[in-house]
């Protein structure tokens, strides 16, 4: 006997494509105050924020990144946000989609409530440059601090320094790390006091600090010893959950709190 395929019922679409429906935006837009641009380095004077919402027509497999490109494309071309590669790597479209911190061009559209607006803001706790673009600089100034690079003495080895598969799974999740800030601006620790370090920072010292062929591990619990440093984290978890990675970021703090008690790395 031959298996045969029942023919599908007729339907309004053809059989593969992919449905299609409607999405409305809502959109925290920022304009400088100042007409004039501000010199490079600086931020240019914060103007007021207004809502403005769009509505576009979008396939069931795009993502916030590809609506926000059909309002840019479209309707709205001085829509400004920052993105790059579109897959969840580079980490440049990190913004508050629904109250919740997420990259852009990982959010699929149909996980959201396509009935109710979406609402798109930019990450909290970085002074907004416009619309959706923050000032990293800060975000980055801590975590350059921290010297996210392996320190070690003696000559130049003349081959790799060589590392078992148990030294390197110590610090493999913190290896995940794409400098989104998703983590740090979800903190609220780091809302009230732009000075403290971050969830990010703190994770990026873990990966060097368990990393067996650093020798820079004491010099970095010296710098998170400040009273800025990983002593401010209140254990909110907010970091994990924001992670677009999956780190478990809460963990390596309190991992790094121990180290700095017991000196054991």
């Amino acid at each position: 006997m031959t298996a045969t395929m029942d023919k599908p019922a007729a339907s309004g679409a053809p059989m593969g494509e992919v449905p299609t429906f409607e999405v409305r935006l809502k959109i925290r837009r920022y304009q400088p105050a100042d007409a004039e641009p501000a010199p490079y380095g600086e931020v240019a004077e914060q103007g007021p924020s207004t809502w403005q919402e769009f509505v576009v027509q979008v396939h069931g497999t795009d993502r916030v990144l590809d609506a926000l490109h059909k309002v840019k494309w479209e309707q709205d071309g001085s829509l400004t946000f920052r993105r790059s590669c579109a897959h969840g790597v580079c980490g440049s479209d990190a913004m508050r989609i629904n109250g919740r911190n997420r990259l852009a061009c990982k959010t699929l559209l149909k996980d959201l409530d396509p009935t109710k607006p979406i609402v798109i803001e930019p990450i909290k706790g970085l002074t907004v440059i416009k619309d959706l673009v923050v000032d990293m600089e800060p975000f980055f100034a801590s975590y350059r601090e921290i010297m996210p690079f392996l320190i070690t003495s003696g000559n130049e080895p003349t081959r790799e320094r060589l590392q078992s598969p148990t030294e390197r799974a110590r610090y493999d999740d913190t290896t995940k790390c794409i400098l989104c800030a998703c983590c740090t601006s979800s903190c609220p620790v780091f809302w009230n006091d732009g000075q403290y370090f971050g969830p990010a920072a703190i994770v990026n010292a873990h990966r060097f600090i368990f990393d067996s062929r650093d020798e820079g591990g004491s010099q970095r619990l010296e710098i998170l010893n400040d009273k800025e440093g990983v002593w401010r984290c209140r254990t909110t978890f907010n970091c994990t959950e924001a992670c677009p990675r999956g780190i478990e970021v809460t963990k390596a703090i309190a991992e790094v709190k121990r180290a700095m008690i017991t000196r054991a790395f």
